[in-house]
């Protein structure tokens, strides 16, 4: 039996790499669209191209007849919080969708990964736990016109869509990660001889939140595309548990050796913009891998992150009744990655 091919675009950002190695790891013969030239393998190929480009999308894939299935983790530059690029966005997923369709009769389905700004996560408080027949809100949300073309368009292929809750993984160079982000204030503030003062306000520090694991994701991602009965549905992703950041936050800063401190409304875009010689002094006296601080923090992020004084969950019924009963402790996920990021001398 041919193994089947898959087409993963955004195949070097956080969910697309664990997205590639599960998909390698099961047999599947993978090509990974990514923006900067890779190093091929054995069962995966790179191709470089710009999304936005129609000719360019029909001249690399194009005359690839073979394409089972397109699981599409991309999205144009953005910043953070507001309204992200939506004609940018729908383009890029239309001269995939478009391209692919038209050259591989063998398509079946094709996975959005999407995410919790479906339900405004990033606008204010929100009805949580949110539910994937939530109404949509009004203000504009590429999300929206993804789903609408995606599902206006399928026919000869399904689709499906996840929408994941804050991604967590040990992935040097992206910036958007809520561990690294945290390891680096940390490993500064150890620096500066300060307690680890959570950057938020009490109301934030005691919200009930989720995340979810890249791996566990990904994990999902290739369930909700080979599970018919999952088909041209949407499905929250999540570990499975909710936590609340001041009953892990005492236990970070043990971790790192410091004080805990207290929930303090600061900018850290403001109160870090001036620490990349701190980072870089740290990096030499404990031999850490090369890195600048922006790989690993992005600090509008972190505002966003923890600037949210409102819950951020989702309700995962849907996806547990189609058989996907994957759990993962989200404490003990933190504090391993925490200890890959050591491990591989990324932090001290």
């Amino acid at each position: 039996m041919t193994a089947p091919t898959a087409l993963v675009v955004g195949a070097t950002g956080m969910v697309g790499t664990r997205l590639v190695e599960h998909l390698i790891g099961n047999g599947w013969s993978v090509i990974g669209l990514c923006q900067q030239p890779k190093t091929d393998s054995n069962q995966l190929r790179y191709l470089s191209l710009d999304l936005l480009n129609i000719d360019e999308c029909d001249d690399k894939l194009g005359g690839i007849h073979n394409i089972s299935h397109v699981f599409y983790a991309a999205r144009a530059k953005h910043a953070e919080g507001g309204t992200e690029p939506i004609e940018e966005n729908l383009a890029m997923l239309r001269n995939v969708v478009e391209v692919v369709s038209a050259s591989s009769s063998s398509l079946q389905h094709v996975h959005l990964v999407h995410g919790a700004k479906y339900y405004g996560s990033h606008l204010g408080r929100y009805k949580t736990p949110a539910k994937e027949d939530d109404p949509r809100k009004t203000s504009p949300n590429f999300y929206y016109d993804q789903q609408d073309f995606i599902s206006q368009h399928a026919g000869a292929w399904n689709w499906s869509i996840s929408r994941p809750g804050l991604v967590y993984d040990c992935t040097p160079g992206r910036s958007r990660n809520p561990v690294s982000l945290i390891a680096v204030y940390a490993e500064i503030s150890r620096a500066m001889g300060v307690s680890l003062d959570f950057p938020g306000s009490e109301t934030s520090y005691k919200a009930l939140i989720e995340g979810v694991a890249a791996t566990h994701l990904a994990s999902a991602i290739v369930w909700l595309a080979t599970t018919e009965s999952c088909s041209n549905e949407a499905f929250n992703v999540t570990n499975g548990d909710y936590f609340r950041w001041e009953n892990i936050w005492p236990k970070i800063a043990a971790y790192f050796g410091l004080s805990v401190g207290r929930p303090r409304c600061v900018s850290l875009t403001k109160a870090m913009s001036d620490k990349g010689a701190v980072w870089q002094d740290i990096v030499r006296r404990y031999k850490l891998v090369e890195t600048d601080v922006s790989d690993l923090a992005l600090w509008s992020f972190g505002d966003f992150l923890f600037g949210s004084d409102w819950d951020l969950c989702s309700d995962i019924t849907k996806l547990r009744q189609t058989g996907f009963v994957d759990i993962v402790d989200t404490e003990s996920m933190i504090f391993s990655l925490f200890d890959q990021y050591r491990s591989e001398k990324v932090i001290a």
